[in-house]
């Protein structure tokens, strides 16, 4: 079985990996099979690094950045009527009450009233787009991004229905809304997307604008650049709104949470019949508070899913995908309505989780689908129908490549080999994967793997020359793809072995291995399954996989060396991050700086920062030492040192300026 510490680290990795091909375009799973993932990550390691990540903002396909005026953070999450009650409880919102409809009209004056109402609004299922005006005109269109930064495209923006390019008054401020395709366009235009969300955030990144008036933009939210005070309410917004010509999320207000709850039902139930995508619905308090907006996860608002649909089918056989070296079980199903589409395919993740439900070639298994894009077999099937004689499933025991002998270790099945074909070439994409060399493709790479290109080193030898005899790869062509290769050349450890592929070593793992004190190759290279044991949140087996992987590609990590194209980063001295092993979590709004400018002073410095009150948390830092918010609570309770901002400030400012630094006994 797979340790707390494993899981955390696959988790992390997976999650990074899903967010960059999610804010790239192209969604690999659903929300609701992302949303999964991060709410196991957020129980097991609540201050994990990745959870304050909101995206990959790096790779912008060539568009300029800009920054937000509205951080587009994350949602909380209720995927049960108990998980939202739990959530309105906190909040002391009403159990009971009247509601009324506020359907994309005008709002009268009765609605700007904000005494007891709660809003609740569709969960438009889309890509976050900001309009950013200056005095009336609009100036930017920012995708989400990383949630602070994002890409500009104003040019494709101004294409899209929805998007008003002047306002009726001298404006400043960001307009926050989803862009979305119907299901009438993407069925005539874009069959071959596998949803509209993806359609939409695909074609609203295309370089040459395309398509982009295929697209329909609906906001919810507003903020003014110099006046936090600019909106009363939320409700007066969405009626400000509607006023400057923008369409609005359909809206309803309420004063009950037990009819939230029927009203979520009855939207569920109907939900196909709308002409675009909504993945649940959002319920906020009608008070704005700017700086619960300006959160990460703002507390003061949840996306209250839907429930999973369920349906059931027979098992008939398993096919075994394979993906570099591991070898994942697939379904296939007597075909089933489920979430709209028919499926065939389920995924069955690992042969431990065939072992636990006890599942058999034609057994009755329930199947849900995780959102629009990914079916999973849950189990099986609470009810008869299984067939009459069913027949156990048969787990691969040799690598279909190599002929070796495959590992069988419950939660993964893969081929051990070093020098197995399948694994040189998964390595191969992974180092391009991490060093985001963009001209290589994977139709490139596979093409240079036939050609006996089967080690990283031997990208660095390519000439322009030898990519020119291939296919339709002209000499222009070519030079551009050696540039692409040539381009990264100094790298920090972590991303170095990363690119190496040790089986669910993501760069997260190794700048924790890094940070710890193993920050040069050769340290790293000494370093025995003990050592690395002993860092907090690495188990046995994770340490055991890095120490295996560097002694396998060690020749190989250095004949990449050699080449002269690649240099690992010096690490820095303890003396320059008089930081290092101190975490400190913020709480409440800094009036010196913004919080994200704190983060990235206590990083600099070697520290890290935490969302949440752990007991390994150092300090707690305050607008208010003496407040009694929860986080302060939970500090005073672990012993956990509280200090105000000026505390924070006159601590960092002589760190930050003068040298040398204070250790960390100083400073505590």
């Amino acid at each position: 079985m797979m340790s707390k510490h494993e899981r955390i680290n696959e988790l992390e990795t997976l999650i990074q990996e899903y967010q960059s091909s999610y804010y790239n375009g192209e969604a690999e799973i659903s929300d609701s099979a992302f949303d999964l993932l991060w709410d196991e990550l957020k129980i097991l390691s609540p201050g994990s690094e990745v959870l304050k990540k909101i995206g990959d903002g790096d790779d912008s396909g060539g568009f300029p950045k800009a920054k937000h005026i509205i951080p587009m953070g994350s949602q909380d999450k209720a995927s049960s009527p108990q998980e939202f009650a739990t959530w309105a409880q906190k909040l002391k919102l009403n159990s009971g009450g009247q509601n009324k409809k506020v359907k994309n009209k005008p709002l009268s004056d009765t609605d700007n009233d904000p005494a007891g109402i709660i809003l609740v609004q569709y969960k438009l299922d889309g890509a976050s787009l900001e309009l950013q005006y200056d005095r009336g005109i609009l100036a930017r269109a920012v995708t989400r991004g990383d949630g602070i930064t994002g890409d500009d495209i104003t040019n494709n923006a101004r294409r899209m229905k929805g998007v008003v390019q002047k306002l009726d008054i001298p404006f400043s401020g960001g307009i926050r809304g989803e862009v979305i395709m119907t299901h009438d366009i993407r069925k005539d235009k874009y069959p071959s997307k596998a949803n509209c969300r993806n359609a939409a955030n695909g074609i609203m990144r295309r370089k040459d604008g395309e398509g982009c008036g295929d697209l329909n933009l609906v906001v919810y939210d507003a903020s003014s650049a110099d006046d936090d005070h600019f909106f009363e309410n939320e409700l007066q917004k969405l009626k400000w709104l509607e006023h400057r010509g923008f369409q609005t999320a359909e809206t309803k207000t309420f004063t009950d949470i037990q009819e939230i709850i029927a009203y979520r039902d009855e939207v569920a139930a109907g939900r196909e019949e709308l002409p675009f995508d909504i993945d649940g619905l959002v319920v906020k308090n009608n008070e704005t508070d700017i700086a619960d907006l300006r959160k990460a996860r703002p507390e003061k608002q949840i996306a209250f899913k839907f429930e999973l649909e369920t349906a059931f089918s027979i098992l008939r056989k398993i096919e075994w995908s394979e993906s570099g070296a591991t070898y994942t079980p697939i379904g296939i199903i007597d075909p089933v309505r489920l979430a709209g589409t028919t499926v065939k395919r389920a995924n069955l993740n690992n042969p431990g989780m065939i072992r636990a439900m006890e599942l058999r070639i034609g057994s009755a298994v329930s199947v849900v689908k995780r959102g629009e894009i990914i079916p999973k077999i849950e189990g099986l099937a609470p009810c008869q129908g299984a067939c009459d004689e069913t027949r156990e499933i048969i787990i691969p025991e040799v690598c279909s490549v190599c002929g070796t002998a495959l590992v069988d270790a419950g939660t993964r099945l893969y081929c051990p080999a070093p020098q197995c074909p399948k694994r040189l070439l998964h390595r191969l994409e992974k180092w391009v994967q991490v060093l985001d060399i963009r001209e290589l493709g994977e139709k490139l790479i596979r093409q240079l793997f036939d050609r006996n290109i089967k080690y990283i080193h031997q990208l660095y030898s390519l000439k322009r020359e030898e990519l020119s005899l291939y296919d339709r790869m002209g000499d222009i062509s070519a030079a551009k793809v050696i540039r692409s290769i040539q381009a990264k050349r100094i790298i920090g450890l972590a991303e170095f072995i990363a690119g190496f592929d040790f089986e669910g070593i993501a760069e997260t793992i190794m700048e924790k291995i890094t940070a710890a004190g193993f920050d040069t190759l050769e340290r790293l290279r000494v370093a025995s399954v003990s050592d690395l044991c002993g860092i907090r949140g690495l188990g046995e087996i994770t340490a055991s996989v890095v120490v295996q992987g560097l002694r396998e590609c060690g020749e190989e990590m250095d004949a990449v060396l050699r080449t002269g194209f690649i240099t690992i980063k010096e690490p820095v001295s303890g003396e320059s991050l008089p930081l290092r092993g101190l975490s400190f979590c913020f709480t409440g709004e800094l009036k010196s700086m913004k919080r994200s400018e704190a983060e990235g002073i206590i990083k600099a410095l070697g520290g890290q920062s935490k969302t949440s009150v752990t007991k390994d948390l150092s300090c707690l830092v305050t607008n208010d030492p003496e407040s009694a918010s929860s986080k302060n609570v939970k500090a005073r309770e672990l012993g956990i040192r509280v200090m105000g901002e000026d505390e924070f400030l006159s601590m960092i400012n002589p760190l930050s300026t003068k040298p040398p630094p204070l250790h960390q006994k100083e400073l505590f």
